[in-house]
């Protein structure tokens, strides 16, 4: 591992080089294929290097923030054109993606709880600096407070688990029989917030509506996943006071699952629809994890990843409307299908894929997690009913406001994208779509 993470130090001097910029996203692309080839076939830690080592779960997560980040780059080509601080800007990234390889390669708690708050500084920079609106400075704060004051507890916790177990250790974890309430709330909530579930979701729309298109991809490509990632990993230790206590947690997240894509339903902006569905994805992520089941570690994984690609891709859809009417409404992005027809298929493969149509990987994620869940309790159903049922009808609503009626009469012209925009889109939606035929390597990781 520490041979990547050499790599990517040694690639920051390039990011100040003039008109380095493609060259940059390529040797990300060659890391990629590099550590693509590290697939483990084993089930234990392998590439073991100091601290840093990977398993199945961290295998996926890792391969998923390269995968963003190139996309990041490619997205962002508008900072490049107005040479708005692109330096920097390359320096940003590069910085969030030593972060995120180094929270999911971190082999204990303590490191991983240090790189995992650390991701956050370049995700600040990142909104403050090339974020759109003023009110960015907010989303800022609101991100830094919900983030920063819910993993506080956490580190305590962790100090008093190295004290009882002797090591925070992943590979060495095992389950704390008389572990109170207080411990398991501090563990958790830090995760829960990042997810983010109901309740405490109110930083990510903020977050998203005011950041950068690079921002906002990092951001629901691979930033919720590291709670989902915590969760999966400190789940082994608390398994004894979940089976008691969890359903709180699976009711809170399936509720509000059903309130936010009701929420969803009334969004003119598209960034904050997208955003909340977002929300509504994660909830039954958590409320799968939460069941403790196998079925539901394993969908909640595989969903992440589908999620991770899926979300991006349609943040992509938005930033390119965006740049070319100069507006996120719906009310003015509507009859985009006779603006930009070629683009039309793209809004549909993508947003069928948010809905989790056949042949996408969220199909494979949201079968398994409904097996979980509906074979923890059969009442779960009622409320898994209605989260699929308005996933599919704020889809719909998405894909048919903005391809179709009457366009604005502001916009005359018929524009096309480029085939920068093409290849972003295809990188998102190919992946998404082969990884099914590979379904196994992703359920059965244990």
């Amino acid at each position: 591992m520490l041979k990547f993470l050499f790599f990517m130090i040694f690639m920051i001097p390039l990011c100040f080089m003039f008109n380095f910029w493609w060259v940059f996203q390529s040797l990300i692309f060659l890391l990629l294929f590099m550590f693509m080839f590290m697939f483990s076939y084993f089930f234990c830690w392998g590439g073991i290097s100091y601290m840093f080592g990977c398993d199945y779960i961290s295998y996926g997560l890792i391969l998923l923030s390269f995968w963003i980040c190139v996309l990041m780059i490619m997205a962002s080509e508008s900072v490049l054109r107005h040479k708005y601080f692109s330096s920097f800007f390359l320096l940003m990234i590069l910085f969030l993606l030593i972060m995120l390889f180094c929270t999911f390669g971190s082999m204990n708690l303590f490191s991983f709880y240090l790189f995992f708050e650390s991701s956050l500084i370049p995700t600040l920079f990142l909104i403050l600096g090339w974020g759109y609106q003023p009110e960015r400075l907010q989303a800022g704060v609101y991100l830094l407070f919900y983030t920063l004051l819910a993993s506080l507890p956490m580190l305590v916790c962790i100090m008093y688990m190295y004290e009882y177990c002797g090591s925070i250790n992943f590979s060495l974890f095992n389950m704390m029989y008389n572990c109170n309430v207080l411990i398991y709330l501090g563990m958790i909530i830090a995760f829960l917030v990042k997810m983010p579930m109901f309740m405490v979701h109110l930083w990510l729309p903020k977050a998203h509506v005011e950041a950068p298109v690079s921002g906002s991809m990092i951001l629901a490509g691979v930033l919720l996943k590291l709670g989902g990632y915590g969760l999966l990993r400190v789940y082994i230790i608390l398994m004894s006071i979940g089976i008691k206590l969890n359903y709180m947690w699976i009711s809170i997240s399936l509720v509000g699952g059903v309130l936010v894509s009701l929420i969803c339903m009334r969004q003119t902006d598209l960034k904050a629809l997208i955003a909340y569905s977002s929300v509504a994805h994660m909830g039954i992520v958590i409320g799968g994890m939460m069941t403790l089941f196998y079925w539901g570690f394993c969908g909640s994984y595989t969903l992440m990843i589908a999620h991770g690609l899926c979300s991006s891709g349609l943040f992509c859809l938005a930033n390119i409307s965006y740049e070319r009417l100069g507006s996120r409404s719906l009310l003015i992005n509507k009859g985009l299908m006779n603006f930009m027809p070629s683009l039309a298929m793209w809004w549909f493969l993508l947003s069928s894929c948010n809905m989790a149509a056949p042949p996408s990987l969220n199909l494979l994620g949201e079968i398994s997690l409904l097996n979980s869940l509906v074979s923890w309790s059969w009442l779960s159903m009622v409320m898994l009913i209605l989260l699929s049922f308005f996933s599919a009808a704020y889809t719909l609503y998405l894909f048919s406001y903005s391809q179709h009626g009457m366009i604005y009469s502001g916009i005359y012209s018929c524009s096309l994208g480029y085939t920068r925009e093409f290849l972003l889109l295809f990188l998102h939606w190919f992946p998404l779509n082969l990884l099914i035929l590979k379904g196994d390597i992703i359920m059965i990781w244990m």
